[in-house]
């Protein structure tokens, strides 16, 4: 299988797991896990997002009519997390895959701590070939901590995990030039390299009637996601064997571009957001951060400066006071101040537990 792509992020929406019906169909989403066991056989990383808990209420509860209020929704999802969660189970058991359920909040993603928490969750269940199969929290998120839709989940998990690539897979071709259900001339747009008001006014009327998220909502969502670098591709699940095929190169669907400008946004906010502390380092340190472009290991740190808390950002100081970096510390600094000039392998030895081997991330530091 010809790739380039070692992580990826699937996000299936409702509409693809019910084919336009009131009930999720077993034999869709069997044909959706066979395309994701085919590429997990690969060694691609796989991290599942997928709606459907509030179908699968509704299936368990024999169709009721309910009222849209945001309990009645909240109720469906309680009743239909755990069934939709038992179908995945079942079916990726047949290729001997384990699953891991994974529900998430706004909070746990802007949450500096919370979201370092749930990134090393998922990085650790992948490390170990096991797919995360993620979902929002409906049951107990509230309007502050909603993200809305799992189209935005998708996104922010995926610019997270700087995964290579974002599949939303959804009941349309991709992104039109009009509603093809109301504009015959409509054509399908196969690449869009900036996303502006433009590109927004083509979504209009798209909404997929059982789910949360429409066209627009993708748009959004491809956004997010391109900004911090990952492509992204809106395509049919009806599409045979549309995943590998996607993985392969072949032009299906909507693409959308990472904007070059755009790859080190997830960094500039490090250049403005207030530090809560700083980590001084020595020489040797320095040159390897300086030329060599590393992360930060505990055995080049001399001193932790201030009361920060893991995942806030802290200036790295050289030694002679110059400000080097900001970035987010893997460690708090009371936990710092104990591995000040260690090694690596004696992180648990000493705290009794480890967030990795290092302080500071490269991916979460930008040069000062």
């Amino acid at each position: 299988m010809a790739r380039t792509t070692t992580r990826l992020v699937v996000k299936i929406g409702t509409s693809s797991l019910t084919g336009g019906t009131p009930a999720l169909q077993r034999p869709r989403m069997l044909e959706l896990v066979q395309q994701i066991a085919r590429i997990h056989a690969h060694g691609i990383e796989i991290i599942l997002v997928t709606s459907g808990a509030q179908a699968a209420g509704r299936e368990r509860l024999g169709f009721p009519s309910l009222d849209r209020s945001v309990p009645a929704k909240q109720m469906l999802s309680a009743v239909g997390q755990s069934r939709l969660m038992h179908y995945y189970s079942q079916l990726f058991e047949i290729y001997e895959i384990v699953v891991a359920q994974i529900l998430l909040t706004r909070d746990d993603l802007t949450n500096r701590t919370r979201y370092l928490n749930a990134r090393d969750t998922i990085v650790e269940l992948i490390g170990r070939r096991i797919i995360p199969i993620i979902n929002e929290n409906d049951t107990i998120a509230t309007k502050e901590f909603r993200v809305g839709d799992n189209d935005n989940l998708a996104a922010m998990v995926a610019s997270s995990l700087e995964a290579d690539l974002l599949v939303m897979l959804t009941d349309q071709p991709g992104l039109f030039t009009a509603d093809p259900r109301r504009d015959p001339n409509a054509h399908l747009l196969r690449d869009i390299e900036r996303i502006d008001e433009s590109v927004y006014a083509l979504a209009g009327g798209t909404a997929s009637r059982l789910g949360t998220g429409g066209m627009v909502t993708k748009i959004e969502a491809a956004h997010t996601a391109t900004r911090a670098g990952v492509t992204t591709i809106v395509a049919s699940g009806a599409e045979p064997d549309v995943l590998a095929r996607l993985i392969s190169g072949e032009k299906i669907g909507t693409r959308f571009h990472p904007n070059e400008v755009d790859l080190q946004s997830r960094k500039r906010w490090l250049l403005t957001d207030k530090p809560h502390g700083s980590v001084c380092v020595d020489a040797g340190a320095k040159r390897v951060l300086v030329e060599r472009k590393a992360s930060l290991l505990p055995v080049g740190v001399t001193r932790a400066i201030g009361a920060f808390d893991r995942g806030e950002t802290v200036t790295i100081v050289g030694p002679d006071g110059e400000k080097i970096a900001h970035g987010l510390s893997n460690y708090k600094a009371e936990d710092l101040r104990q591995l000040c000039g260690v090694k690596s392998h004696r992180i648990i030895e000493i705290l009794g537990y480890s967030y990795g081997d290092t302080v500071i991330h490269r991916d979460n530091m930008v040069m000062l």
